[in-house]
């Protein structure tokens, strides 16, 4: 019996890379139509076949052997490749979607009467929490225009009295609108 060695084993499979390499890098390219995958493909199938050649002793056609192979890895390529495919196009419409919903969300929204509808509450909000008196005065000032010495006459006090209860008003507002105040101060400011 006869043992190859390892040097006539080396050069057995770099004849047999040698004569089909090329071959079998172009029949997978024609599929596959990546260089560099079809030349992965090529080398695996003819690996595989080196690795296993001696348990694959029936096998007639070494080449039509290695070319199936190919084919086989080729076929299992391009599948992946499709489901990838398919599941980018799902992403890809799942993304257009999300986008199409936030363009028709921020174009349906109006910031102002967002803003307006939030600061109209807290506004509310404050003047509940008011005294009575001092709530009563505020609303005369901001609400109905009445002057200082108006409002004095009207609840039998003196424009310092005013004074200090729009203060007091306005030093909550400012506490509890302390992230709109340059608005409220658009809508509340006023001078005597």
């Amino acid at each position: 019996m006869y043992i190859k060695t390892n040097t006539e084993e080396t050069t057995s499979f770099n004849q047999l890379y040698k004569d089909y390499q090329t071959s079998f890098v172009n029949f997978a390219y024609t599929y596959v139509r990546d260089w560099n995958v079809a030349e992965d493909i090529t080398a695996e199938a003819i690996i595989y076949y080196w690795e296993n050649r001696n348990s694959l002793s029936g096998v007639a056609n070494i080449p039509a052997y290695i070319l199936t192979a190919i084919k086989h890895r080729s076929l299992n390529y391009l599948r992946h490749l499709q489901i990838h495919e398919e599941c980018s196009e799902v992403i890809k419409k799942y993304h257009e979607w999300e986008l199409n919903i936030r363009i028709a969300s921020l174009e349906a929204c109006e910031p102002y009467e967002l803003l307006a509808k939030e600061v109209q509450e807290l506004i509310q909000k404050t003047l509940d929490e008011l005294p009575e008196r001092t709530r009563k005065i505020f609303i005369m000032s901001r609400y109905e225009n009445k002057s200082y010495k108006e409002i004095a006459a009207l609840m039998n006090m003196t424009t310092k009295g005013v004074d200090f209860h729009i203060s007091k008003a306005l030093k909550l507002f400012q506490t509890n609108l302390k992230d709109y105040y340059p608005i409220f101060l658009l809508f509340f400011a006023k001078f005597h």
